[in-house]
């Protein structure tokens, strides 16, 4: 059996000497490049609830028997215009790609960033809107938005249980750019996982060869 409890407390523990160091020096905030530029992670609270996931997701996958190399990771918390879109490692112990992602605009106009910072998120048909909690990433199909692949995303939970009756999906879509857009959010669709072309063609060359199921977990925990 596997374990990931060690590699989550060192990380754990590298942060808050981090935070101390930091502070001690007159810094009162940390900087993404300060926690881990090749990361790309958002600010400091985003890297302890990406790790923190990552251990939930470890012991559900094992117990689910899906697969245990890898898993997704969606942090709704974080500004869209940052990146919020994890490919966590487990064995490495953490994201090996990562990349924008857009949510739901709900009432808002379709292609704008209007909830940029506070997406709303329903289960509701014809709602618009991005569901959170756990998902089974589905059967590769044609989409057409982006490179003309999308991957089916089958709701596990009571928050996201119609997610595959109302045709929500990843996939990627011409309007998301690699790049961080920050101050700017990533235009907003009506509730898929719309990432960018490159992101969307590394991920499908990542799924198509798996042979188990593969978690996409979308949490949202503002601070």
């Amino acid at each position: 059996m596997k374990t990931r409890q060690l590699p989550v407390i060192l990380c754990i523990i590298l942060f808050a000497c981090s935070f101390c160091e930091n502070n001690s020096a007159g810094n009162n905030s940390i900087s993404k490049q300060a926690i881990a530029d090749s990361l790309h992670i958002a600010d400091s609270i985003a890297y302890l609830q990406l790790i923190s996931k990552a251990t939930e997701a470890f012991d559900f996958c094992e117990s689910k028997n899906y697969n245990t190399d890898f898993c997704l990771l969606i942090n709704m918390s974080v500004h869209s215009g940052l990146t919020r879109f994890y490919v966590w490692d487990f064995d490495l112990h953490k994201p090996v790609d990562s990349g924008l992602v857009s949510h739901g605009c709900g009432t808002s106009p379709w292609g704008l960033d209007q909830s940029k910072t506070n997406p709303v998120f329903s289960n509701v048909y014809e709602s618009h809107c991005s569901s959170v909690g756990k998902y089974k990433i589905g059967d590769r199909g044609y989409s057409n938005w982006g490179i003309h692949i999308n991957y089916a995303m089958h709701g596990l939970d009571s928050t996201n249980s119609n997610s595959f009756g109302r045709q929500i999906c990843m996939h990627s879509w011409d309007m998301i750019g690699e790049m961080e857009t920050y101050p700017a959010g990533t235009p907003e669709g009506w509730g898929c996982a719309a990432v960018s072309n490159s992101f969307m063609q590394r991920l499908d060359d990542k799924l198509k060869t798996v042979k188990t199921p593969v978690l996409l977990w979308i949490f949202y925990e503002p601070v």
